[in-house]
């Protein structure tokens, strides 16, 4: 039996298409005889964030460049905040901030040239230089893009697209080749467009990214979606009924569970990684702190602890397949 709770696929999402930013219902996308999507649903609410997960392949290119009005759909509904991407293009694109994969900067151009440039094409744009500091680029502002490293190009590549205040975002591996302080910067500031009201639809290799920022997850695979519930609910953290940790290899684990009253069990899934089990949801305040306590007495070091079946990283492997692919 799996350790993972039966993850469905099942969305809840109003069918009120007001209440939505993106509808997607039987997408589907082919180039000659390879079917790329195949009878894609999902439904983005407004002002949530949504990560759109797969391996290389699934289909979450395809995806976004259609929702975006790159691509055109051969079968199914694409609505994004209630239009047609393509017909009415120039409605919508007023409206949407896009991050690309390749951020595509004119490479003569200053960071600051570049997000004057872009700003000159709204009725109500940000303040560029305010915007730059933002996103911590204000020394670079006067560095010609081709200068720029990769992580300042994909800080520059999101000040453009929000420098337009739009109503949903698309971020398509937005902190790629950032350091750490940059990356969490980035995080803020998508926390902070949904503070705002403003919808994220956020693609990303990085599942701690996706389990911080996003409200809800959709992974998909071979053109198929394949599951779709909030990260809480996919990693069992909630009504969890188990601990795992991560500690020095080899542990007595019949000797762990019988120091722990509200352990039912423990065993050493791999050398170094433990699951911990109680019998109701309740005991786990209690189980971490008896957890902790014995860890602490033992003398030994503890280096990660999650609430529930494993991170969203476990999963997704699972359901898709741990190879690498092309």
């Amino acid at each position: 039996m799996s350790a993972y709770p039966q993850t469905t696929v099942m969305d809840t999402s109003s069918r009120e298409s007001y209440q939505d930013a993106i509808t997607v219902e039987q997408f589907k996308k082919s180039y000659g005889p390879h079917t790329v999507v195949d009878g894609l649903s999902f439904r983005v609410h407004r002002g949530e964030v949504f990560a759109l997960l797969g391996p290389n392949g699934a289909g979450k290119t395809t995806t976004v460049e259609t929702l975006e009005g790159y691509r055109k759909a051969d079968a199914g509904t694409i609505r994004v905040l209630g239009l047609d991407p393509i017909r009415d293009a120039q409605t919508l694109k007023p409206l949407i901030g896009v991050v690309l994969q390749q951020d595509g900067l004119y490479p003569a151009l200053t960071a600051r040239e570049v997000l004057h440039l872009f700003a000159g094409y709204f009725a109500h744009p940000q303040n560029p230089d305010e915007l730059l500091e933002r996103v911590g680029l204000t020394s670079a502002a006067k560095t010609r893009c081709r200068r720029l490293s990769g992580g300042q190009k994909r800080r520059l590549a999101l000040a453009v697209a929000l420098v337009g205040n739009p109503q949903l975002v698309f971020l398509d591996e937005p902190t790629a080749g950032m350091d750490p302080q940059a990356r969490l910067a980035t995080w803020e500031i998508v926390q902070e467009l949904k503070q705002k009201g403003v919808t994220v639809l956020l693609t990303t290799h990085l599942m701690d990214e996706a389990e911080r920022l996003a409200d809800r997850v959709a992974i998909i695979d071979h053109g198929r979606l394949i599951a779709l519930d909030t990260p809480e609910n996919m990693m069992g953290t909630r009504n969890a009924r188990s601990l795992r940790f991560v500690a020095a290899s080899g542990l007595d684990c019949s000797r762990l569970a019988a120091a722990l009253p509200s352990a039912t069990a423990a065993r050493e899934l791999r050398a170094g990684s433990y699951i911990v089990e109680t019998d109701a949801p309740e005991n786990i305040p209690a189980l971490i702190a008896e957890l902790a306590s014995w860890l602490r007495d033992q003398q030994i070091t503890l280096s990660e602890l999650r609430v529930g079946h494993g991170s969203l990283e476990d999963l997704f492997l699972r359901l898709t397949g741990s190879e690498v692919r092309e």
